[in-house]
């Protein structure tokens, strides 16, 4: 294997976590979501000689990641819905690791209620990117994205709450 093929790989191990949030933020069946992380693993390739180094490897992958997710989603919201929410089964006791699983089903299916952007603006926050780094990698200003991003949380809480569920 070259060395150059060896780099991609162990880089994208060393980060799979982020392809796999942005995989579940952006699909909610679980064939669809191991579909788009393939998407992003053969994009990120396709991209990596463009990788100069001027930012942090997560950075690039993160732009990268959410690229390919809009783009795989205009993709998707042509074929046909073949996955209902509502078939989720829910067992009647839950231990505290299911009730925190389940709290992230209900997180992960109101984010993907959200516009591409709210999107990207939500995933940034919960990576611990500051406002002016969301604003940059987005391309918006920082003073802007304080405000999606505030805007962003709202839209949120008021689809958890439609969703009859409140944390």
């Amino acid at each position: 294997m070259k060395a150059k093929e060896q780099e991609f790989l162990t880089r994208i191990a060393n980060h799979k976590g982020i392809l796999f949030k942005v995989s579940k933020m952006y699909m909610d069946n679980p064939d669809d979501q191991q579909d788009l992380f393939q998407e992003m693993v053969l994009q990120l390739w396709k991209a990596y000689d463009s990788f100069k180094g001027e930012s942090q490897f997560s950075t690039w992958m993160y732009r990268v990641a959410i690229n390919t997710s809009i783009v795989f989603l205009k993709k998707e919201k042509r074929k046909v819905d073949k996955y209902d929410l509502a078939s989720d089964n829910i067992k009647e006791e839950e231990s505290d690791a299911d009730e925190q699983e389940m709290k992230l089903q209900h997180f992960y299916k109101a984010v993907q209620q959200l516009d591409k952007i709210d999107k990207a603006i939500i995933f940034y926050q919960l990576e611990g990117y500051s406002h002016k780094e969301i604003g940059s990698n987005l391309g918006i200003s920082e003073g802007n994205a304080r405000v999606k991003l505030n805007r962003a949380k709202e839209k949120l809480k008021e689809i958890i709450k439609k969703q009859g569920y409140g944390f």
